[in-house]
């Protein structure tokens, strides 16, 4: 996909991490110093959190690694799935079926579990990833790791965002080791962070319905919005040029390059973050059902996008 493009494009995937996710480093940095310090106590505090998925997971490993208890609210754009890696990890799981009335979305009433809990449960604490500063923390070695692998050589990042964490802690490590890196921010079309203004979005994970605390608009060179449509179209062209399988998010970094590779200059080294694998969105990216359910027939030029260069004899699933 490169050679398309005319740049080095390089995919950081986080998929390898214990959990699964980017948000692995996220959870255990949240949790450790208190861990640590003894005011999470095995056995007796509890972690609440509000999670669509690959957080939750997170939290669930290193709660049942320290002998903490874990509830997370999730609502019902979280996949099978990763509900039933929640049961394995023995969490407690809430499921929140109410929208909001103001957004239309669920965070707004999943945070309200979650502090109606934190009132009823007095062993009880909430590291709120989306206020967090250990959250963006976190991802300084995200960027290091990807500033050593290149030889400090990194021209743009394109980071998907959600509570704007991984982006904050990587542009904050580049600004501080005065790296000349172009920030992209890779946010769903409908999403609150830039806009302000949510509209209904299909994959869990990308973007969110209202402004993270943690934002930082002063960390980005540059925005690109990505449809969720764009999403699956990109993941499955990935998974067909270069036996990629992943999640949601990482089709949107590589749509986002696509979109903006003509004002890159040629050459240049391009880093995509890829938060997950595809093998927590089989029942939605990778689902011909639900491609078709959500989008109906895609059109032939949707089609010859995503088949666009693939091996010979590759066949796209879904018409796409």
């Amino acid at each position: 996909m490169s050679s398309d493009l005319g740049v080095n494009a390089f995919a950081k995937l986080e998929r390898f991490n214990p959990g699964g996710s980017v948000k692995d480093r996220t959870a255990l940095n949240m949790l450790i110093g208190k861990i640590r310090s003894r005011e999470l106590v095995p056995g007796r505090s509890i972690v609440v959190e509000s999670s669509s998925g690959n957080l939750a997971i997170g939290l669930a490993q290193v709660c049942r690694y320290f002998g903490l208890r874990f509830v997370c609210v999730v609502d019902p754009k979280t996949t099978r799935q990763n509900i039933e890696i929640l049961n394995a990890y023995q969490a407690r799981v809430e499921l929140v079926t109410e929208r909001d009335r103001h957004t239309g979305e669920f965070l707004a009433t999943r945070l309200r579990r979650v502090r109606e809990i934190l009132d009823s449960e007095p062993n009880a604490f909430w590291p709120n990833q989306y206020a967090n500063l250990l959250n963006p923390q976190a991802h300084a070695t995200t960027m290091q790791e990807i500033v050593k692998s290149l030889d400090g050589r990194v021209d743009y990042l394109f980071c998907p965002v959600s509570t704007f964490g991984t982006l904050r802690g990587c542009a904050e490590y580049a600004r501080d080791n005065a790296l000349p890196t172009a920030l992209v921010a890779v946010d769903a079309v409908g999403s609150a962070i830039f806009t302000g203004k949510p509209e209904p979005r299909l994959l869990a994970g990308h973007g969110a319905s209202i402004k993270p605390e943690l934002l930082d608009t002063n960390l980005v060179d540059e925005v690109v919005h990505v449809s969720d449509l764009e999403c699956v179209v990109a993941c499955r062209r990935l998974m067909l040029r270069e036996a990629i399988l992943a999640g949601g998010s990482s089709g949107a970094a590589v749509a986002a390059l696509e979109k903006l590779s003509a004002n890159v200059p040629g050459g240049a080294n391009c880093v995509l973050i890829f938060p997950d694998g595809g093998d927590r969105y089989l029942d939605t990216v990778y689902s011909d059902e639900w491609v078709t359910e959500h989008f109906g027939e895609v059109s032939h030029l949707w089609k010859d996008r995503a088949v666009r260069g693939a091996p010979e004899g590759g066949e796209a699933p879904c018409g796409i």
